[in-house]
């Protein structure tokens, strides 16, 4: 097991490479070989938007996996977080690479936002590891939820963005059936309202800053 100081340094080090990296993929990026993206300057600027978004939550994925990974002493839930981890980095670099392909910057909060996240998730972590999956279980859903939406609301014509979207959203059902079948417990609906609530806040902001 890690010491104190190695799990801190770990665990800042995550941060770094999160926010000041170039993520690299383990996967190739979903495509859609037959159609090709052509969309107008407005249907440009939505899509940037949308997946401005969706970076961020790539984001706050890593800073929760990070923090709940160093909440546990379970090593075999440690070791689930942490390759969770690795498999939404290639969200994160996906999604980065689209904001490039697009003429479009990542959002200038996500330091708050990592921060917010891990936060979230060292609370969630405290509660117990049943706690903790059960709260991830509940986020991963409401990001499904959140990525079908993108997909009815990105450009009918920008069949990039809407692959990434795709997987994105078939890959988070599955975070979130791993989380409970490893013993993840139902949150309380108060609990799952509040994180609604801090979701809409920080996905209407992202989409403009």
């Amino acid at each position: 097991m890690k010491r104190p100081i190695d799990a801190f340094l770990s665990a800042a080090d995550g941060a770094l490479r999160t926010l000041f990296a170039a993520p690299r993929a383990l996967r190739a990026c979903p495509t859609v070989p037959a159609d090709d993206t052509s969309l107008t300057a407005p249907e440009k600027r939505k899509a940037a938007a949308l997946m401005r978004v969706n970076h961020v939550g790539e984001v706050c994925a890593q800073a929760l996996y990070s923090a709940q990974s160093l909440a546990t002493t379970d090593p075999v839930l440690k070791a689930r977080f942490e390759q969770a981890a690795r498999e939404e980095t290639d969200h994160l670099a996906w999604t980065q690479g689209r904001l490039d392909e697009l003429g479009a910057r990542p959002s200038l909060l996500n330091p708050l936002w990592y921060a917010g996240a891990f936060g979230l998730g060292l609370v969630a972590g405290r509660l117990g590891d049943r706690a903790s999956l059960g709260f991830l279980a509940e986020t991963e859903r409401q990001v499904e939820a959140h990525l079908e939406s993108h997909l009815e609301a990105l450009p009918a014509g920008d069949h990039a963005s809407r692959a990434i979207v795709a997987q994105m959203k078939e890959d988070e059902a599955a975070h979130a059936a791993q989380a409970l079948q490893a013993g993840g417990v139902e949150l309380p609906a108060p609990v799952r309202g509040l994180m609604k609530a801090a979701a809409k806040v920080m996905t209407t902001t992202a989409y403009y800053v």
